[in-house]
């Protein structure tokens, strides 16, 4: 086959490019520049996509003898990932950026690219696993848990899959690929893994966010509406947050209170005690399916739900029905019909912690993935059960 392969410079994308190389593969390497700004040395920084990742991969390309092209693909990024980052936040979400790239850059744009050009698939160093099924290819975990990232990969759709290549997928640890990476004399084998937000050099996901929205001061309510406090933005918060709060006087039990809620329309936040923080039902659109799940979602069925890249599935049961506009919140975009509603089993695990709007659910079946949502409403486990 012809493959594109995805070079971000880091060694898991070195390494499934080389193996690319050993399977026989036509390669040619491809790093992404999605950002101008040069805030992306990597000085200071702890994401990816710099400059300094640019020349790494391009060392690695020289070394296994693959031509390498860097595309500029800044503008697109900007557009679907930074602006609808801030979109997100600005409208009281907590988006996830790496979701949004796999979704729009690296398995769209990329993806349309590399076809246009007549190659029959993009290779990444994602570890996820690839099957065929009776109906097409089936995305899995990686066999090693502990590194699988096939929850960022939910949402790509049946069509992108059957031009995906995932070489890592069968790896047992990433101790393996480094020593791999070493054995081919890839310089990089000991090199970081990137973290937090590319286009967040710094961190300071809540001081980036103050520069590029209004700050515009409003209430901090209680649970049953009462102003306990004032805030200067309320982007500047989060689902489950408990320190920085700043509110003039305790709970009157003296506990703790957490961020339970943020209302966009009106400007405020909402706290309270952390068992109103559990949550036993997640509602949203924005949905995709991995490929044929193979069953009819209008009726209810057993999956497995997954809400962070690094949290534990849990047991429930899912089905896809139309919104009640009783339902409705503030949160669902205008021109959703449909949402993906589950119910956590509580019969077989404790309640969700913590679930924000705009956060990615991802549904699985055992090891395979069967798609994804965006959350637009948590219904607290108190709430829930009193309904």
């Amino acid at each position: 086959m012809k493959i594109l392969a995805a070079m971000s410079g880091g060694v898991d994308s070195a390494v499934a490019a080389a193996r690319a190389v050993d399977a026989g593969h036509e390669v040619v390497g491809v790093h992404l520049a999605l950002s101008r700004m040069p805030g992306t040395l990597r000085t200071g920084s702890r994401g990816c996509c710099t400059i300094e990742d640019a020349m790494d991969a391009r060392r690695v390309a020289n070394l296994l003898d693959i031509p390498f092209y860097v595309w500029d693909f800044s503008e697109r990024f900007k557009a679907d990932v930074v602006d609808d980052f801030v979109a997100e936040y600005a409208a009281g979400r907590t988006p996830n950026p790496c979701m949004r790239c796999n979704e729009k850059i690296k398995f769209a744009a990329l993806l349309d690219k590399a076809i246009a050009l007549g190659f029959d698939a993009v290779a990444t160093g994602h570890y996820a696993t690839l099957i065929a099924g009776a109906d097409g290819p089936e995305l899995h975990r990686a066999s090693a848990w502990a590194k699988d990232q096939s929850y960022v990969l939910g949402v790509l759709t049946g069509a992108q899959l059957e031009k995906c290549y995932f070489p890592l997928g069968d790896t047992p640890s990433k101790a393996l690929i480094r020593e791999e990476a070493a054995d081919r004399g890839i310089q990089i084998a000991q090199k970081p893994d990137s973290h937090d937000i590319c286009f967040i050099p710094d961190g300071d996901t809540r001081g980036w966010l103050s520069e590029h929205l209004n700050r515009e001061p409003g209430e901090i309510l209680d649970e049953s509406g009462t102003v306990v406090g004032t805030h200067d933005g309320a982007h500047g918060y989060t689902i489950g947050q408990r320190r920085g709060l700043q509110l003039g006087a305790p709970a009157a039990d003296g506990n703790p209170r957490y961020v339970l809620s943020i209302r966009p329309v009106s400007n405020q936040v909402v706290v309270g005690p952390k068992e109103m923080l559990d949550i036993s039902r997640i509602a949203g659109g924005r949905f995709t399916w991995a490929g044929d799940p193979g069953l009819d979602l209008t009726e209810t069925f057993d999956c497995d739900v997954q809400i962070r890249a690094h949290a534990d599935p849990v047991p429930a049961r899912a089905r896809v029905v139309p919104i009640a506009e009783d339902e409705r919140t503030e949160h669902h975009r205008a021109d959703a019909t449909h949402e993906v509603v589950v119910d956590i089993n509580l019969e077989q695990t404790e309640p969700l912690s913590g679930v924000a709007p705009g956060q990615t659910a991802v549904l699985y079946r055992g090891t395979r993935v069967l798609g994804q949502f965006t959350v637009d409403r948590a219904v607290s486990a108190r709430q829930h059960a009193t309904a």
